[in-house]
């Protein structure tokens, strides 16, 4: 057996084996899976504008009249149009000098983190960032403090005893896994106290929370306030890609200094006109975001009327926390069987014992399909004796 195949065998045997899985047809609000129907609820296709006529025949006239492919970096000869429009778009969209563009949120966080924290400086990260968070920490020459998820009197601690240092305190905005939102206001307080800059993930809240789905930031009071907002386009916008908004001269220097803006290819005309299209139907459909909030609440409401407790989830990403990962993989195939798919997270994506299944809404699911995939949830919890007279609490 090869050192792989070992890894391997020890994965499965951990319960923490992935595979993938082949949609077969576009995103929706029910997709085919091997042939047969399901209700999808762990896409993060939010707003169900990743098959929306509009957005794919926007993404089907930019690779006519652009092309494919951006052919270079930015910085070579990559920066076209559809680049700069979208930029300005988004920069109006979230109330900042400036946008810039990045391949995936992946490259936007891991780079932009880096970039902006060197030697000598700290980095002050929440304990339940997304991973790209926690990569760009460690592309980052600064020292790395993790806080409490969420706890802001933690954080004060940590700044306190790091006086004069130069800090960069990094959140998401909406927590990927958890639901939650980040403190913002009093995140930002103690960045102006402490002399800190504040960046602030929106991957899962832009178009999903806030004032015509602005985003967390927005939701808050403080556009234009937190130094740096990243997000996706590959989530509610259904599109792929991300975007950094900052000041002018923030921008101009991740132009120069982020390693995975300078040495990557633009990212592909078609992907931003689709952005750009999105965009347009977010901003004239603000009642899409108010969907997906109603849709939220009904499914957490229907699930705890189940037993199956959502704590701590105000958006649109409910989990529903099982504990290990074996029982998780086992309710996620339970529930499959009975036409609801809905993923199966376990470590590293979540600590060491907090498995669960993340169920994710749509504006484009009906109430009533939702509380039917509830009760099917609740009887194949209790099919595997995961539901008895005591509640699964996330």
């Amino acid at each position: 057996m090869t050192d792989v195949a070992a890894r391997l065998e020890e994965l499965r045997e951990r319960g923490l084996y992935r595979r993938l899985r082949l949609i077969e047809g576009p995103q929706g609000p029910r997709v085919l899976l091997a042939g047969r129907e399901v209700l999808l609820l762990c896409s993060n296709d939010y707003l169900g504008l990743a098959a929306d006529r509009r957005v794919r025949e926007a993404a089907a006239e930019a690779a006519l009249r652009w092309g494919a492919g951006a052919g270079a970096s930015r910085l070579i000869s990559g920066n076209m149009e559809p680049h700069r429009e979208l930029e300005d778009r988004l920069a109006a969209f979230k109330g900042y000098g400036r946008a810039l563009l990045f391949g995936s949120g992946y490259l936007a966080n891991s780079g932009t983190i880096a970039a902006l924290a060197g030697p000598g400086e700290t980095v002050f990260s929440d304990a339940l960032n997304h991973a790209s968070i926690i990569d760009g920490c460690r592309l980052a020459r600064a020292e790395t403090v993790v806080y409490r998820h969420n706890d802001v009197e933690h954080l004060g601690s940590l700044l306190r005893a790091a006086a004069g240092t130069p800090a960069l305190i990094v959140t998401d905005g909406v927590f990927s896994m958890d639901g939650d939102v980040a403190r913002l206001p009093e995140l930002l307080e103690l960045a102006r106290r402490h002399g800190a800059r504040l960046l602030v993930d929106e991957a899962h809240a832009t178009g999903a929370v806030g004032p015509g789905g602005r985003g967390a930031v927005a939701a808050a009071g403080l556009s234009g306030e937190v130094d740096v907002v990243v997000g996706t386009l590959g989530k509610a916008l259904g599109s792929y890609g991300a975007y950094v908004c900052a000041s002018a001269e923030t921008v101009d220097y991740l132009v120069n200094r982020a390693r995975s803006f300078v040495f990557s290819t633009a990212p592909p005309p078609p992907a931003v006109g689709a952005a750009r299209a999105a965009l347009d139907v977010l901003e004239a459909e603000p009642e899409r975001v108010e969907r997906l909030a109603a849709n939220a609440r009904v499914l957490r409401e229907a699930l705890a009327a189940e037993g199956l407790a959502a704590a701590g989830s105000t958006t649109q990403i409910v989990p529903i926390e099982v504990g290990e990962a074996e029982p998780t993989m086992e309710l996620c195939e339970r529930a499959l069987k009975r036409g609801v798919f809905a993923q199966g997270i376990r470590p590293p994506t979540v600590p060491e014992g907090s498995s669960r299944l993340r169920f994710t809404v749509m504006a484009t699911h009906e109430p009533d399909e939702l509380r039917r995939a509830a009760g099917q949830v609740g009887a194949a919890a209790r099919e595997i004796g995961l539901l008895k007279s005591a509640t699964i609490a996330a």
